[in-house]
């Protein structure tokens, strides 16, 4: 898997031809399905913690299915049964593998997983893993190209990916939380930071600079230090410097990448990509930016007006971008192939 720092000349063009158009359209995906994952099982606070668990788990399948797979088995199908076909493979596998997370973590409560009360250990143990995994495949999917894995055929790969990021996030949860270091929620949130860096580095700047490293070794090498001591020096310095609570720091990497998957992915980075290249990478971290901020203000504002108590307020936010918001994004644009806008 190649990391160019720019869309191909074909993409660019496609891109300023449709866009605004076909971002708009999406939105009229995004924004339901977002919202029912937010807030329609059952409520707010019933959705943050019934959902919140499976979908975590889920969103490693679809990185799998999106850039490992290249929409495996869906593309099999023909038009909206293809995304339709992968979105249920997400769905039953985010029930499994949170089935797993749970029996490698606690007791087996099926009853649990989709019927549990506030405080349910689902919630407490087993999204903190589920995040730590998500965040290792997307550093090995985005920031490590693939790389050794793509060399194998293209189901074996993802499989791969997917067993390997579970072995290593069960070892570092354990390494890190089990053993007191960290508490559950601060891992999270630290993975979450990395997570923001990611998105950062390679959606809204797609590569850049580290692309321009020809020499794969060295550019893997230092891609990796680099997203991995932002993701650390953004949590130390809001938890630290800022005083912020790790919730907090959740809350606003979780809105920084619902925001960039909106700006990068959905729009393309319009209205940016009519620029030349250092205004219009510059407009669309202006961009992210400003809807980073909008979100992570709105939205625990937005969760006292429907319900959701104060104590687990961030927690909602935090679901409604990095669960909702941007898995809506991902199974709109590179599952469902923007079938619907198009």
């Amino acid at each position: 898997m190649s990391a160019p720092d720019a869309m191909s000349p074909a993409a660019l063009a496609e891109a300023r031809r449709d866009q605004p158009r076909r971002g708009l359209l999406g939105l009229l995906f995004v924004v339901p399905a977002s919202v029912l994952l937010a807030v329609g099982w059952g409520g707010p606070v019933h959705s943050l913690t019934v959902l919140g668990p499976l979908l975590t788990f889920a969103l490693p399948i679809v990185a799998v299915i999106a850039f490992w797979w290249q929409d495996w088995p869906g593309s099999l199908l023909t038009g909206g049964w293809s995304g339709l076909g992968d979105t249920v493979i997400v769905a039953v596998g985010g029930v499994l593998l949170t089935v797993l997370g749970q029996a490698l973590l606690q007791d087996v409560d099926l009853q649990g997983i989709f019927s549990p009360g506030p405080g349910h250990p689902s919630v407490a143990s087993t999204v903190p893993l589920a995040v730590g995994i998500f965040g290792l495949i997307l550093q090995l999917t985005l920031v490590g190209e693939c790389w050794p894995l793509r060399s194998l055929a293209r189901v074996p790969s993802g499989v791969a990916a997917l067993a390997l990021c579970w072995v290593v996030g069960l070892v570092l949860y354990g390494a890190l939380v089990r053993t007191g270091l960290m508490t559950g929620e601060a891992y999270a949130s630290w993975f979450a930071a990395l997570g923001m860096w990611q998105m950062v580095w390679y959606v809204a700047l797609r590569g850049w600079p580290f692309a321009r490293i020809p020499q794969r070794g060295v550019r893997l090498v230092t891609a990796h230090l680099a997203v991995i001591a932002c993701g650390w020096l953004t949590y130390l310095f809001a938890v630290h410097a800022l005083g912020w609570e790790t919730g907090r720091v959740a809350e606003v990497s979780g809105s920084a990448i619902g925001a960039i998957l909106v700006v990068a992915m959905l729009f393309e980075a319009w209205p940016a990509i009519r620029l030349a290249e250092v205004p219009g990478r510059t407009l669309a971290l202006i961009l992210v930016a400003v809807l980073t901020s909008v979100l992570s203000s709105a939205l625990p504002i937005v969760a006292g007006w429907i319900g959701v108590p104060d104590a687990q307020a961030l927690s909602w936010s935090t679901h409604a971008t990095l669960n909702a918001l941007s898995l809506a994004v991902i199974l709109h644009v590179a599952v469902w192939r923007r079938w619907l806008a198009d």
